[in-house]
């Protein structure tokens, strides 16, 4: 394999020009884009795009690339695909690199677009719709090239799936700093960014996607399992989900997790998926057990799974608004919780569905007819919420998944927001406002590693390290009860991942720890690299939705209550903190999962090769990593986070923290306004 990987160090093949290999017909493809541009910025995404070539291939390219621009409103360059080797991650010695950091980065970038793992592979496309790692095949060749060629003496910038180049650097500078989206607040609208991105000027990268640390849907199926979990024992009161039905929708990169997770927990999952690829896709991979197309033969399978008490995962092939509206006339069958997780950070785009016409009627309507494909989404919207405000009445337990589907269903006048608030509540929580909230104010967040030297057997090994290390860590004394119930969630988590074959692409796992979890776990990995336990390094990463990562105010920083759930201070700070603390490459974006303009997010990947020096990088880079959300949220009156941050101070005595002082509410309120 190594030979084939060789070519990843030319560059761009020009010479000869590669043919054209078409679309891969075995795979998925982002819907088409509508064109909104005018005829100067056509022709200036012509210009952008022939950029990347020599003057003398301008003539072959310019109608190749304006065809793709007419047809999918996008240049994705289709003609430098690669397709002799395999895209996916190879064994990190097999990568044709100077520099083990820059060599452990391209492996996470071929997991990222794994046919396997990407949503729509040919497009670049990893989750979400529209969550990019590179902008054309072009950005992609390029990066790689430098990648190989880069010493720990040099930086790759990346703006926005573009590779600007390697600048001389030290080896305790990142070797890759990314940025997504980064545009100037009033430009930030999604028509802005559609018309950016058709320029090949900016990308969404969602979060995990543009910053090369995707894992596939075992990347957010933890953090699922949590939330379900949590929800059983705050809404339903009880800690285990054993007969309990829980309804969603989406098998996409994310919101594939939702049947693994509710599975986990022992309860009845029904999630409803246009798709008919992601159903195939999610059923292949065992995420699903059982497959339906006709609503009354899931539900009789449902009343059977619920009088067994049998966990079960259901896809529903269908349109979501379609199952909710039949779930209102079967009122034998309970709905214990309910969430959603359609893409409506991209509504009109691929993002979510109208229930009116078919799957393949609306991926023409929504390029050919847009207004028309726009009102129908809007018009589903708000038959979607009728139908949840329902069964809510009856009793069902409903949360927003981060997804926007509140503010995209209030933009749709649907009957959603909270009398008396001004229109700026719902009536619904976000699940971070309502359940991960206070678990990511304990420290508690989506820490994950991959085991780059591919084998199974590594990851087996850090399993049982992770596993040891909870154990001890949860015995220790002085841990709060609230802090000994999360390391008991992820003891349990983390001793059957294996047996739940989460695995999809690179061998890696996730596991939410605090920071002192993620801190010992880091050395741990890093000590078992530098005695031969584990064959080869590990990168260690997490996702941007975490306790530091993101400020988004309906989702990471929705139970933010001083007022500052709109700023972006907490992201920013913490991408540039760990950038200088031992980062090996950082990102930030605008976006992540509730849409362009709606969120800042950031995150990191730090390779641990047994070395003393990465050591001391990942407890300095982590214990920041962790700590400034923590500090934040405290700010903001969050308790739990203010317990969490003075005993932080007190096992470290060079970390000071500004505490707030409480104020009397009646003092407040007595006050002539």
């Amino acid at each position: 394999m190594k030979d084939l990987l060789l070519s990843l160090s030319k560059g761009i093949p020009l010479d000869p020009l590669p043919e054209h290999p078409g679309l891969d017909s075995t795979v998925p493809h982002a819907p088409g884009r509508p064109i909104n541009l005018t005829l100067n910025e056509k022709k200036l995404a012509i210009k952008n795009s022939l950029r990347y070539f020599p003057s003398s291939l301008h003539s072959i390219l310019a109608n190749e690339f304006l065809d793709e621009l007419n047809k999918y409103g996008h240049i994705y360059m289709y003609r430098f695909r690669p397709t002799h080797y395999e895209m996916k991650a190879y064994p990190i010695e097999d990568y044709p690199a100077k520099s083990r950091q820059a060599a452990s980065i391209m492996l996470m970038i071929m997991n990222n677009l794994d046919r396997e793992v990407a949503q729509f592979p040919n497009e670049l496309v990893t989750y979400g719709g529209n969550g990019s790692v590179f902008q054309n095949w072009a950005q992609y060749h390029l990066t790689m090239k430098y990648l190989s060629e880069m010493t720990d003496q040099q930086t790759l910038t990346m703006y926005s799936g573009h590779p600007m180049g390697l600048f001389p650097s030290n080896e305790s500078s990142p070797r890759v700093v990314v940025t997504n989206g980064m545009v100037i607040p009033n430009y930030s609208s999604h028509k802005d960014y559609e018309r950016m991105y058709a320029q090949g000027v900016s990308q969404y990268g969602q979060m995990t996607a543009g910053s090369y640390c995707y894992i596939g849907p075992q990347g957010i199926v933890h953090g699922t399992t949590i939330t379900l979990l949590n929800a059983g024992r705050k809404y339903l009161g009880v800690e285990s989900l054993v007969g309990k039905v829980f309804v969603s929708s989406g098998l996409g990169g994310m919101s594939g997790a939702q049947t693994k997770a509710a599975y986990i927990c022992g309860a009845i999952c029904i999630v409803a998926e246009v798709s008919p690829a992601a159903v195939k896709k999610r059923h292949a991979q065992n995420w699903v057990m059982e497959v339906y197309s006709d609503l009354n033969e899931l539900f009789a399978r449902v009343r059977v799974a619920v009088k067994e008490k049998k966990p079960l995962s259901i896809a529903y092939q269908g349109n979501v608004v379609t199952l909710w509206e039949r779930l209102v006339e079967e009122k034998d069958i309970t709905v214990d919780l309910g969430s959603d997780q359609t893409s409506l950070h991209n509504p009109f785009n691929g993002g979510y569905y109208p229930v009116q016409c078919s799957f393949e009627e609306s991926n023409r309507l929504m390029v050919q007819e847009p207004e028309k494909f726009k009102e129908m989404v809007q018009e589903t919207l708000r038959r979607h919420t009728t139908a949840i405000n329902t069964l809510s009445k009856r009793g069902m337990k409903f949360w927003d998944y981060g997804n926007s589907f509140l503010l995209e269903a209030s933009r749709a006048k649907a009957d959603i927001i909270k009398p008396g608030t001004d229109g700026k509540e719902f009536i619904y929580p976000s699940y971070v406002q309502d359940i991960m909230g206070d678990i990511f104010s304990l420290g508690f967040g989506p820490f994950r590693w991959v085991c780059t030297s591919g084998n199974p057997k590594d990851l087996e090994t850090t399993d049982r390290i992770a596993k040891e290390l909870i154990e001890k860590l949860r015995s220790q004394p002085g841990v709060p009860k609230n802090v000994q119930q999360q390391f008991n969630d992820n003891h349990l988590w983390i001793s059957q991942a294996g047996e739940h074959k989460l695995v999809v692409g690179s061998q890696a796992r996730i596991l939410y720890s605090d920071c002192i979890g993620r801190s010992e776990l880091a050395v741990a990995f890093n000590k078992a690299v530098a005695d031969g336990t584990l064959s080869a390094p590990v990168v260690i990463s997490r996702d941007h939705h975490d306790v530091s990562g993101t400020d988004a105010p309906w989702r990471e920083t929705s139970n933010i209550k001083d007022g500052s759930q709109f700023c972006a201070d907490m992201a920013i700070h913490n991408v540039i903190g760990d950038s200088f603390r031992g980062a090996t490459w950082v990102a930030i974006h605008n976006g992540g999962g509730t849409g362009f303009g709606e969120a800042i997010n950031g995150g990191f990947g730090l390779f641990l090769c047994g070395s003393k020096l990465q050591e001391e990088k990942a407890r300095m880079m982590l214990n920041w990593d962790v700590n400034n959300g923590i500090a934040r949220r405290s700010w903001s009156y969050n308790d739990n986070a203010e317990n969490t941050i003075k005993r932080a101070m007190e096992l470290d005595s060079s970390l000071k923290v500004t505490i707030p002082n409480h104020t009397s509410d009646d003092l407040i309120n007595s006050l002539n306004f």
